[in-house]
């Protein structure tokens, strides 16, 4: 084991250089636990243009040297099955558990959907995490509990997640934690070309001690001249390194899957953190915890007061809190990227790894954060879809108009399949979980994200349906006009099967000049009616309507040869403005 690995975790954040009086005089966090999720986008790479249901396989197949294994689940082994298993299990609806541990196996006659479209892959090569938070301090160790793998059947979206924790933290460091350490890139760079909002360093250790990956946000240059050259920003060693062999899109590395970033360089987290009395937290305190803002002296807010006027009710889960009453003294903090619980070291039941608060946090909890922010990096990916699909669009050319059609076609195929698999506006009927469920839903606002993606891709759906039925219906009047204009010869020459010229004794080349004689002014009389058959149209229809006077009729046929046809009126009017606009 290295030196560090050694030293005792009280010991481990005892920060020095003229900051140990003041975090020997703060408030400790007996256990501090923290969930990193980070979702991700699949892109297409060596098999572009095959749509993947199972993106997982492609990890299968990699051999021994990829670090991920697929997880095996406790519903398979009655021997691994246990109470927490059987108490996450019951949370959820009877929908969501289905998406979760999919179904048992039927009974002969009887048919099931068979497993969960979700797949966990785990890789267990790195047990520590080494972070220096500032360059004037100590470095903090953590224990990995897990890093994990999310895939989605039949959906492009992944999500990394990483949990890993410590005792005896005081608040400050904590908050600090919370900060920092999930950020996939730096916003900026401070004087110094340190990362600003970013640790220091970071480093993943093996269970010996041995540094297997270390950040380099301070490479400034690094960043820029990817993000120049790539329209797309660059992601930092360690979190390379921890999803390989997955590779950044658009980076030189080459991988089974190419991913990209859906949305900013923040992840969002979930936060268990233990007090001896968290009654003693500030106002201040909580929302720097539930908005996970710098950290900051206790007696400060960290916004302005009003800005946080309404921080109660819109940040605070207070079911099981309050100041008055040392008995409820757990409370939920929530906002769009971060969920967080507080609450007694002391409570046997809110320190239970396996049914308590904690065992709940690590599971019920985690599970209602995973859906809710795969169905945001989903509903996030089709809006993106829609929009690469309209981009490629050009209304001039037939192959173009072709493709936008096939691949509007697609999307909705797939997000009905997204809608009946993933799409829960509700996950449980327990009171506690519903409710934070709605909490955290409304933070993120997928509600409101989900109905414009809908409607975005049902109104286009239906343009694509009545440009269909234009073009059904001015093929109908086209061949109406034609066949109407044919019915006159039709008539007069088969009238009781009436031959007006016998020609049947002439020889048959003279046979062969007739009916080229007869075959190029029908065909050039057919082309005729159709460049004009909107207006032939308007004069049958006119001859249908009695209120017109013969004179109103003869002068709606004249415009045949008076005006241009009005198709094609229309599609260079079209085409210009098309011009104009590019």
């Amino acid at each position: 084991m290295s030196e560090i690995a050694q030293i005792p975790r009280t010991a481990q954040f005892e920060p020095d250089n003229g900051m140990t009086s003041v975090a020997s005089t703060e408030v400790l966090v007996r256990h501090f636990r923290q969930i990193l999720m980070w979702p991700l986008r699949v892109m297409p790479g060596q098999l572009e243009g095959i749509h993947i249901s199972k993106h997982w396989e492609l990890l299968e197949t990699s051999g021994e040297d990829c670090p991920w294994r697929e997880v095996q689940d406790e519903f398979d082994d009655p021997k691994r099955f246990q109470e927490r298993h059987y108490k996450e299990f019951i949370t959820f609806l009877p929908f969501v558990q289905r998406f979760l541990y999919g179904e048992g196996t039927p009974r002969e006659g009887q048919t099931a959907s068979g497993k969960s479209p979700m797949r966990v892959l785990r890789r267990c090569d790195i047990a520590q995490i080494r972070v220096m938070l500032d360059g004037q301090l100590p470095p903090l160790l953590f224990q990995i509990a897990h890093v994990d793998l999310h895939f989605f059947y039949d959906t492009d979206i992944i999500i990394l997640v990483v949990e890993f924790f410590a005792d005896d933290l005081p608040l400050l460091l904590a908050e600090d934690v919370l900060f920092k350490v999930g950020r996939a890139y730096p916003g900026y760079w401070e004087p110094s070309g340190q990362g600003a909002h970013c640790p220091y360093r970071v480093e993943w250790l093996s269970a010996t001690g041995e540094t297997l990956a270390v950040s380099d946000y301070e490479d400034r240059q690094k960043y820029l001249e990817f993000t120049c050259q790539q329209r797309s920003p660059h992601v930092a060693a360690h979190w390379e390194y921890l999803l390989q062999p997955l590779s950044l899109y658009l980076s030189d590395s080459e991988g089974p899957i190419r991913f990209r970033q859906i949305e900013y360089h923040r992840m969002p987290l979930l936060a268990y953190l233990s007090f001896d009395d968290p009654q003693v937290l500030t106002r201040g305190d909580c929302a720097r915890l539930a908005l996970v803002s710098k950290a900051g002296p206790s007696d400060t807010l960290p916004c302005s007061t009003k800005q946080l006027a309404d921080f109660e009710e819109r940040y605070c889960y207070d079911r099981f809190w309050d100041p008055d009453n040392p008995a409820l003294s757990c409370r939920y903090l929530c906002c769009d990227h971060a969920f967080v619980v507080v609450g007694k070291a002391s409570d046997a039941f809110f320190a239970d790894s396996e049914t308590g608060i904690l065992g709940q946090f690590r599971h019920q909890y985690f599970l209602m954060n995973l859906m809710a922010h795969f169905q945001k990096a989903a509903l996030m990916l089709f809006s993106e879809w829609l929009v690469v699909a309209i981009s490629k669009l050009d209304i001039r050319e037939l192959d173009s108009i072709k493709a936008f059609k096939r691949e509007i076609r697609l999307l909705l195929g797939s997000f009905l399949r997204f809608t009946e698999r993933y799409w829960f506006p509700v996950v449980s009927n327990q009171a506690q979980v519903h409710d934070l469920f709605r909490l955290l839903t409304r933070h993120l606002d997928t509600d409101r994200i989900y109905q414009d993606v809908s409607a975005s891709i049902k109104d286009m759906n239906q343009y694509l349906d009545s440009d269909s039925l234009r073009r059904q219906a001015n093929t109908v009047v086209r061949l109406t006009v034609v066949t109407t204009l044919g019915l006159i010869a039709t008539v007069s020459t088969g009238f009781l099967g009436m031959n007006i010229i016998d020609e049947a004794n002439n020889p048959l080349w003279v046979k062969l000049l007739i009916l080229i004689a007869v075959f190029i002014p029908s065909t050039l009389l057919v082309n005729y009616a159709v460049a004009h058959s909107k207006v032939l149209s308007d004069f049958l229809e006119a001859l249908a309507d009695k209120r017109l006077t013969w004179w109103d009729r003869t002068q709606l046929l004249l415009r045949i040869w008076r005006d241009p046809p009005q198709d094609a009126v229309a599609d260079a009017s079209t085409s210009r403005r098309a011009g104009d606009a590019k």
